[in-house]
């Protein structure tokens, strides 16, 4: 729609975890250098927790990039809201597992299996768990008891927990798996000073070099947002497809007010 008026190649502000958007934030930078540690140095379990919309899917998108297919076998479970036993199967799904066991106990069989063979082929297994904080209580216990899965030297499964604030509680409240997190980040949103870098990088990204929204808007984006990337697209979205129709040249405070206003 607005792409060829603004000089766009691409879409600057979608709400999709490609890893081609990622702005590194210092703590997005430093959020990624702990996820790559604690895989890289098989220390077993991490939790990265933050705000809705701060980043958290991306980033994890984009640490799965860095990691080598031939290094490591990773799974991602994107809706954790399952009993222990349909956990375990789909655990086994998303690494690529096809198995007729119907017990748990068959099935925990297979996953060590799968465990023995990545060891064999000195590949690290992982799984990432995004939207952590959905995990019910029991299958919490069964997390916990997959980090039992280990060698005398090293972790047979690393895990990452991500997911909202109230995960660190929920994993406080679980001692034995909460004694086992070896790091725990939480990702804050961002401050105006990156509101203004991150709306830059990502126009640049999607091919204009000339950011059209004038320091006032920028501010009053940061503002309304409160540093959250997920808002801060919204915003942007809406504002370039607004100066489309009216044919602005530069994005401006009012525009971002109308915007908002509009979005209430």
């Amino acid at each position: 729609m607005y792409l060829e008026y603004w000089g766009l190649q691409k879409f600057p502000f979608e709400n999709v975890p490609d890893p081609e958007f990622m702005y590194y934030s210092t703590e997005h930078e430093e959020a990624l250098a702990r996820l790559l540690y604690v895989v890289k140095r098989n220390k077993g379990a991490m939790l990265l927790t933050g705000e809705i919309g701060c980043g958290k899917t991306l980033l994890s998108r984009v640490f799965i990039r860095e990691l080598a297919e031939s290094d490591y076998d990773i799974g991602l479970i994107t809706n954790p809201s399952l009993i222990p036993m349909d956990f375990v199967r789909e655990m086994l799904f998303q690494f690529g597992v096809n198995t007729q066991a119907t017990a748990k106990t068959e099935l925990l069989a297979v996953l060590n299996e799968r465990m023995m063979q990545n060891v064999q082929n000195n590949r690290t297994m992982l799984i990432i768990i995004d939207e952590a904080q959905l995990i019910p209580i029991e299958t919490m216990e069964e997390i916990r008891l997959l980090l039992n899965f280990q060698l005398n030297d090293r972790y047979l499964l690393n895990l990452i927990l991500i997911g909202q604030p109230e995960l660190r509680e929920k994993i406080r409240g679980h001692k034995q798996l909460d004694q086992r997190i070896f790091i725990r980040y939480h990702l804050n949103p961002l401050n105006m000073e990156d509101v203004r870098n991150y709306i830059g990088y990502r126009l640049q990204k999607a091919g204009q070099p000339e950011n059209m929204f004038t320091q006032e808007a920028m501010d009053e984006i940061f503002s309304h947002s409160d540093g959250l990337p997920r808002k801060i697209n919204n915003i942007c979205d809406l504002s370039l497809l607004i100066g489309f129709s009216m044919k602005y040249t530069k994005l401006d405070v009012e525009i971002i007010k109308k915007v908002i206003q509009d979005s209430m």
